[in-house]
Formats: C-alpha cells, structure tokens, sequence
C-alpha cells in the first residue's frame, strides 16, 4: 500500500499497461491527473481543441496497434471529443477517454456545477464499448486495469473512465497498479470449420474481404487466397493486409468487376458493408457466405451460410489447414481472370482526374510504410481505390463514421505513434478547417505530418449532389477560404502552393525533406474534379 492521489492511482495504473504517451487538454476537474502524468514524466501532448485530443488517440491506435489514452474536461470536453470516440468504436479501435466529474458531493444531484452534464456516464455508454466511474483512489487500480482488459479483449473498441473533482486531488492508501489477463477468445469450433470447408471445396470463384478485425491475420489470408485463387479485398480500414502489389490483392473497384461470378464469399474481421449493404447493388444468383469474426453479434447482423466465432488470425489458420486437407480444384484461368480485372480498373479508373494524377505521384514518392490519412475530400474519395496500400496500418480512414475533418488530427497522432515514418494527411479544404488550429499542436510538439489541402473552395461532394440532385440549388456548400500558404505559415509551418499535378512532385519532395510541419496547398478549380462515386457506388455490370 501507497499514500497516492486518485490521479497518481489512474497514472499508476497506465504505466503498468505500459502507457507512455497521452493526448490531452487540462482544465479544473482534472488538474489532479495531469499533476500525475508530469510526477510520473509521461510524455503528454496538449491540443487546441478536445476533438483534436482524441483524434490523435485514435491515430496513435490505429497506426501503432497499442492503446491511445487521452484526456479532457467532463461535459463540454467530453462531447467535443465525442466525435473521436465514435469513429474509433466504429473502427474497434483501443482509445481511452480519462476524464472527471463534479465533486463528489454533487453527483447526481443537478446543480449545475461547473461542466456538469445529466448522466455522463450513460452518455458514455450508449455509444463506446464500456465506461465506468472511479469514486475513490483506491478504486483506481481494479477499474484501471479492467478498462485495458475491456479495451483489448475480444472486438477492440473506445472505453472512458471518470472520476469526480476532488477524488483526483484526495490522498489515501492505495494498493499497486493491478493487470488482468485479456479474455480469451473461442477457439474455432472444428465443425464449422468443416462446413466452411465444405462450401469452399464446392466454390469455383470466391472472393476474400477484410477488414481492421483482420489485420493481424495477413500471413494466414494470403496462404488462405494462395490456396484458392481468391481475390483479397478491402473496402477501407483492411487495405494493406494483402498487399496491393500482390496479384490477388485487389482494390474493391477491380473486386467488382470480378463479382457477377462470385459464388462464395469469405469474410475475416470485416462487417463486410462492400458485399451486403448497398455499395454493390446486386448479389450473384446462387451466392454462399463464410465468416470469420471474433464479435458472435456479427453473425445475427449478417447471417452467412457458415460462421467461425474466433479471432481472424486462428480461424484463419484453423480454415487454411481444413481447405489443405480436403483438397480445393482450382478454377483453371483464375488468375488471369484476376489480373485482367485489375488491369482493366487500372485503365478506367484513369478517368479520375485531377484525382489520380496527385494520387500517382504520392505513391511514386512516398516509401512502401508511409502512413497516409484519407479524410472526406474528392482525393480522399478516389485514395480509397486509387491509391495503393501495400502493409497494414498505413492507410488510416474514420471507416462508416466518415467523420469530416478527422484525418489531419488523426495523422498527427499516427506520426507520435511512428516518429521515423513519413505521414501524409490528404485533406479538403472544408474538413481541414475543423482543426486548422492544430497547427499550434503541430509546431509545439514538432510533429512532422506533411498536410495537402486540396482546396477547390467547396464542400465538393455537397455541391454536386446540389447541382445534380436538386436542380442546382446550391446552399451553404461553397466556401471562402483563408490564403493556406499564409495561414501555415503564420503558425510556423512550412508551406508551398500547388497549381497542376506537374509542380507537385517536387514540393512533396522537398516538404518530406524538410522535416517538422509542413503543408501543401494544392489548388483546385471548383466543379473540375471528376466524382470519384462510379467506383464507389457502381453501377450493375
């Protein structure tokens, strides 16, 4: 037993996890734990913003794989932030929200003390994974380490822990920091395994989505696909898994080309949104389904022909080892077949402009385990199947969420997370006036994300929806901007302005070369870009 603060008890407990790094903004409910982050010396990174500070959570997650832990005031800051939260449980990412609450005294009692919200904590769980409430510092080292086991065990996902004002500040004894073990996932049941064999014996052309539940499974999908001859696709957050610079590693456009003849389909981690839900309108006559997914909850939204509750990685491997011994015949031109569609979608997709040209000197110039973000843009748009991801975990998207104005915050906690690797932000003008002011971050803490801003002074994609959808009834879409080469600089940003995608090579070049903050400022004439949408949402072949 200690004497320690309910704060040093929570910091304890994230250092045990071993936690060294931590997003935040302080305020009174919470001098308490940031009084403990500096006495252990945790590296922490201030924002401007609450949203900022779980974005960069978010994208330490999502580039590192460990747990992001950030930190903001209860009420207003949490509902700033929770933004971040739900992309991050819409993505099963590992983020942790600390935050505070009123003194202990008025809890529950509606006074309106200072930031005071009706029932935070159901708040909170009505859309993350689990939260709970640390009422004493001795609490602190049970709940700590039951939040870490919540957030890793099974489908990862956000969880939040409070604790009141005064409780942060109050010294008593408490124990040491505690560990609980992850619980265990099922072991893939031998006879579903079986019947998941038995359905891809009997297929001639099936196709392999993925998903973030997957990521750790690459090894085992690429013998699985190898086996079989099957397309590897990814819509978003499982791009990388099979490298795109392997032939069965396809981008969903080329994927669907390749769909009319599909008779089984294999899903691993993945809710599988491409092949069930609306962004292909159709379903080949005849088509069975497999699943792999660690969430049994999956299996009753989508209900495939045969279902695996296990983790992707040995349900994967248990599956490869069945297929193996039962014997699979190839389709005979199944590779070609293959190939042909990626060529094909290669060509056609060249239509994209000036989307693709940017896109192609990206790639050409960044190494194979940059990280880029996406953001909600018309570049952003075509990046999900026009540029080519080759690792995992390179590619960082807000999945379903499609939260506006993510990505340059999220690419900032992707670069704390991988300091020695290049980070890209692909951003609009419009999503990246959510956080401009994270610039300031940025500068403060050197953190080295080149940012493009494609600025074609418009909520793109709303315009034209207005123009083609609402006869050309254009309202709150079109935007006036600040000169973002001056902006940045004002901040201390290097920065550069892009005309055409022939000036673009070089001032990538050159801002990758520099170091620390940069951005790129790429103009656009509005309505010129192409939409990126007959990829997306395609028509019926």
């Amino acid at each position: 037993m200690s004497i320690m603060t309910g704060g040093e008890a929570i910091v304890q407990g994230l250092v045990a996890h071993g936690v060294d790094t931590v997003f935040g903004l302080p305020g009174a409910q919470i001098y308490g734990l940031f009084d403990g982050f500096a006495k252990a010396q945790l590296k922490v990174i201030g924002a401007r913003h609450e949203q900022a500070c779980g974005y960069m959570a978010f994208g330490y997650a999502r580039a590192s794989g460990k747990p992001g832990v950030f930190s903001v005031v209860p009420g207003p800051g949490v509902l700033n932030a929770s933004a971040a939260l739900l992309t991050a449980f819409g993505c099963n990412e590992p983020v942790m929200c600390l935050t505070g609450q009123v003194p202990s005294a008025y809890l529950g009692k509606g006074r309106g003390h200072l930031h005071e919200m009706p029932d935070q904590l159901a708040t909170l769980r009505s859309f993350i994974k689990w939260a709970e409430r640390i009422e004493y510092p001795g609490n602190a080292p049970a709940l700590v380490a039951r939040a870490f086991q919540e957030m890793m065990s099974g489908r990862r996902g956000p969880v939040a822990l409070e604790m009141p004002w005064d409780v942060f500040t109050q010294a008593t004894e408490t124990g040491a920091a505690q560990q609980l073990d992850l619980i265990a996932p099922p072991a893939p049941d031998p006879d579903r395994v079986a019947a998941a064999a038995k359905l891809i014996a009997a297929s001639k052309r099936p196709m392999i989505f993925v998903g973030a539940g997957a990521l750790e499974a690459g090894d085992e999908i690429l013998e699985l696909a190898e086996m079989i001859d099957a397309p590897v696709v990814a819509f978003r957050s499982g791009r990388g898994i099979v490298s795109n610079r392997h032939e069965l590693g396809l981008t969903f456009a080329a994927a669907y080309q390749l769909w009319p003849h599909t008779d089984l389909i294999i899903g691993i981690g993945t809710r599988m949104e491409l092949p069930t839900t609306f962004r292909w309108p159709f379903r080949p006559e005849g088509l069975k389904s497999v699943r792999i997914d660690i969430d049994p909850a999956e299996m009753r939204r989508y209900t495939p022909d045969a279902a695996i509750v296990s983790d992707s990685k040995a349900g994967t491997r248990a599956l490869a080892d069945a297929v193996s011994k039962a014997g699979y015949s190839k389709t005979k031109g199944r590779r070609d077949e293959i190939r042909a569609a990626t060529a094909k979608t290669n060509d056609a997709i060249q239509a994209i402009q000036p989307q693709m040209s940017y896109l192609k000197i990206l790639r050409e110039v960044l190494p194979d385990d940059a990280i880029v973000t996406d953001e909600l843009s018309q570049v952003g748009f075509a990046s999900w199947y026009g540029f080519p991801i080759y690792q995992p975990r390179t590619f960082l998207t807000s999945g379903y969420q499609g939260t506006l104005g993510s990505g340059f915050p999220t690419a900032l906690g992707a670069k704390v997370a991988c300091p020695d690797r290049p980070v890209v932000a692909i951003t609009g003008d419009g999503g990246f006036m959510f956080g401009v002011q994270e610039l300031a971050t940025a500068v403060q803490y050197n953190i080295g994300v080149v940012t493009l801003v494609f600025d074609n002074s418009a909520y793109g994609n709303v315009r034209r929806d207005q123009l083609h959808g609402f006869e050309g009834r254009v309202v709150a879409s079109d935007l006036v901007n600040p000169d973002f080469v001056k902006l940045a600089e004002s901040f201390g940003v290097g920065a550069a302005r892009v005309t055409s995608p022939d000036h673009f090579r070089p001032a990538l070049e050159k801002a990758l070369a520099a170091g620390g903050p940069q951005l790129i400022a790429i103009d656009v004439p509005r309505d010129s870009e192409a939409s990126p949408w007959p990829f997306i949402h395609p028509a019926k072949p």
